[in-house]
């Protein structure tokens, strides 16, 4: 009996959405990963000046053929988005990489008891969403590891079972995935990419923000 292979669809095309592509492009088997784009001729672009191995598709493709969602797009565009396709996601993996950001970088649009991680799973409750790279800046992720250390990315769910489908399918990659814990803990988790980004703005390190826990040895 052979195991399906899964589909992964990273959807969008800007920058978190091109790094995230050209990342994974190298990292998941051969034919499991599209890159969607509403104009699918923009995905098929960046593909062949990336000289990626990918499949371009259109936002509809991507969510009729992926078991695995990663939508690359604005948290705020997503609440409108993700309504108008849940007959589409329903039972499918999201994950959410999006902080609530305002339009001035300096807060968020959500409150302090809820995060856009939980705002997203109500708005398509029959998802299966998992929090990741949400502390991960684009610049970070095409050098992850900086003087011999690994940056971390928590992983959260309310579903354990898409949680570990997740950090499994993210193994291998040059970071270091920890569990999260549940799709609450976001509040948090959002909130230190606020800050972070504060820091780094302040200090002249923008964007190379990421987080990294002590004391887990040094793998």
């Amino acid at each position: 009996m052979t195991t399906k292979t899964m589909k992964t669809a990273v959807i969008g095309t800007g920058r978190m959405g091109v790094k995230l592509a050209g990342m994974l492009a190298g990292h998941l088997p051969a034919g499991s990963l599209l890159w969607a784009s509403r104009d699918k001729a923009k995905a098929a672009a960046l593909i062949a000046e990336r000289g990626l191995s990918i499949e371009p598709a259109s936002h509809e493709e991507a969510l009729n053929a992926a078991d695995i969602l990663i939508p690359a797009l604005w948290h705020q565009d997503q609440t409108a988005w993700l309504p108008s396709h849940q007959a589409a996601i329903h039972g499918k993996i999201v994950i959410n990489i999006t902080n609530p950001f305002n339009a001035a970088f300096d807060d968020f649009t959500t409150d302090y008891n809820t995060s856009s991680a939980e705002e997203l799973q109500k708005l398509a409750p029959g998802a299966r969403f998992v929090g990741a790279f949400k502390n991960t800046f684009w610049e970070v992720l095409s050098e992850p590891e900086r003087h011999g250390l690994k940056s971390d990315v928590f992983v959260t769910s309310d579903d354990e079972e898409a949680k570990r489908t997740v950090m499994s399918m993210l193994q291998g990659l040059p970071f270091r995935f920890l569990d999260g814990g549940r799709l609450a803990n976001n509040r948090t988790i959002e909130r230190m990419t606020l800050f972070s980004r504060e820091l780094a703005k302040r200090y002249g390190t923008y964007p190379l923000v990421s987080w990294r826990l002590w004391g887990l040895g040094d793998e």
